[in-house]
């Protein structure tokens, strides 16, 4: 799965790679893809928990994928991708703009 279109997919677990470990969301996930500009872009929406996990996905990450889950079922699976930006929403969440 490379881009996810502009259904959003929902799942309860996230795992996120970066060059420097793995990171795992628990909660209310939602990824969805977004055309802007003539280009697509993959924004996960990743629940408002451990602030170093925003912290870093936020200034330290450039570079990440995803996996995603809802139960024990795979939902989606991210290629590498690039942040791009990232912005929260009115409860918290982060959402990562990110673009292969």
């Amino acid at each position: 799965m490379t881009w996810p279109g502009t259904r959003p997919i929902h799942g309860d677990r996230v795992v996120v790679i970066t060059g420097k470990g793995t990171m795992d969301f628990v909660g209310n996930i939602k990824t969805v893809g977004v055309r802007r500009d003539g280009h697509g872009f993959v924004e996960p929406t990743l629940p408002d928990a451990d602030p170093q996990q925003h912290r870093t996905l936020e200034n330290l990450t450039t570079r990440f994928e995803y996996w995603m889950y809802s139960g024990d079922k795979t939902v989606y699976l991210s290629p590498p991708l690039r942040v791009r930006g990232t912005h929260r929403i009115e409860d918290g969440s982060l959402v990562v703009v990110a673009a292969p």
